[in-house]
């Protein structure tokens, strides 16, 4: 089983609204990451996009190739996992802290609001996932940044 670690978590309350970055987090099944608007589960749908994840490493390594320097919040991802290289095919599981699980259901493009952030930084962040995965939530959690993060099989 791989290990990572959780390095931040963030969160936005309406779309185009600014991340707010928070130490810890309660994230449902029913609401995805709590105070962030994507997360909801409508009625009668089953949810693809509540949370999204990304790597410090792919975002360190996209900044890199352009020459560029950005918060990792910019990317506008929920979480930010460190040390572990996030599966790259929907229905792996992500265990976050003790109890939250998370079921990948696709790769999360890159939109053109990178160019915003930085010339060049769509194009970087589009090969072998860098822009990061996005999730369901399976079980309920609270989590909180440092908390370890675990690929289960």
């Amino acid at each position: 089983m791989a290990e990572g670690r959780l390095l931040g978590i963030a969160r936005h309350d309406r779309p185009r609204g600014p991340m707010e970055v928070v130490d810890r987090v309660r994230v449902t099944c029913g609401l995805g990451v709590q105070g962030d608007f994507r997360g909801a589960t409508r009625p009668g749908k089953t949810p693809r996009r509540q949370v999204t994840l990304m790597e410090a490493e792919s975002w360190q390594a996209a900044l890199a190739d352009i020459g560029a320097h950005a918060p990792w919040q910019e990317r506008r991802a929920n979480l930010l996992t460190g040390g572990i290289r996030l599966p790259r095919r929907a229905g792996a599981v992500l265990r976050i802290g003790p109890d939250l699980r998370i079921e990948i259901t696709g790769e999360c493009d890159p939109c053109s609001r990178m160019e915003k952030v930085a010339p060049g930084l769509k194009a970087a962040l589009l090969p072998d996932w860098r822009g990061g995965v996005i999730g369901r939530v399976i079980e309920d959690g609270a989590i909180a940044v440092g908390d370890e993060v675990r690929i289960e099989e």
